[in-house]
């Protein structure tokens, strides 16, 4: 079953190339990255590196499904592009996808920063009990079960939250040991304290059926 690993991206040429070069030496089949209109040089980047670049409208959920309709094969790997995949995850992925549909890896920082490694705790912890991988997870999945299930909702912010849910709801979710090292950007800029909490509290106001536009807008000021 080999991987197609989709990257969307929007502005992002200081960490596609180590993105795309990281999902090949792990393995991937191939590479999809779905570019939202960067101004910088994302798109040549990524095509120096190897991957096949699709252009999209801007919205995150909008490119990962452009990604994943144009995927060569069944097993499917959405990664950020500040993300980096293990040697060897490939692999993993497509042996987990032979006893479930969906899942995703456990998470560690690349900035060297105690504040970040409990962060990483504790998002493992949590991911640990409730099976629903986020998006800075390199969620995987299954291409016939993603697109019946109409694939990732086209909403400005949560898409990967709610897809992990749908997902666990309709079948199995397995969580890999391995881990996917991403940039802990957001919270070092922000402050990990106030990051997380305004995290849940975007979750909370989501369950709770705020509008989705404002809740994106608060979140990206």
């Amino acid at each position: 079953m080999p991987l197609t690993v989709v990257i969307p991206t929007l502005n992002e040429e200081e960490w596609i190339a180590g993105a795309v070069q990281s999902a090949f030496t792990a393995g991937a089949a191939e590479v999809i990255v779905a570019d939202g209109g960067s101004a910088d040089r994302t798109t040549r980047m990524a095509t120096s590196a190897g991957a096949r670049v699709l252009l999209s409208e801007p919205m995150r959920a909008r490119q990962l499904n452009l990604g994943a309709h144009a995927a060569s094969h069944d097993a499917l790997l959405f990664l950020h592009a500040d993300s980096r995949l293990a040697p060897g995850a490939a692999h993993a992925v497509e042996d987990a996808l032979s006893r479930a549909d969906f899942g995703g890896f456990r998470i560690a920082f690349v900035e060297p920063s105690r504040k970040l490694r409990l962060a990483a705790a504790l998002i493992n912890l949590r991911t640990r009990f409730t099976r629903c991988p986020w998006g800075d997870q390199g969620q995987f999945v299954r291409r016939d079960p993603f697109l019946k299930s109409g694939g990732f909702l086209e909403i400005p912010l949560m898409e990967d939250y709610e897809f992990a849910i749908r997902m666990k709801r309709s079948g199995r979710s397995v969580l890999l040991p391995m881990t996917v090292t991403t940039s802990g950007r957001r919270f070092l800029r922000k402050g990990l304290f106030r990051t997380a909490a305004y995290n849940w509290r975007t979750i909370v106001r989501y369950r709770l059926g705020a509008d989705i536009n404002a809740l994106a807008r608060s979140y990206r000021t």
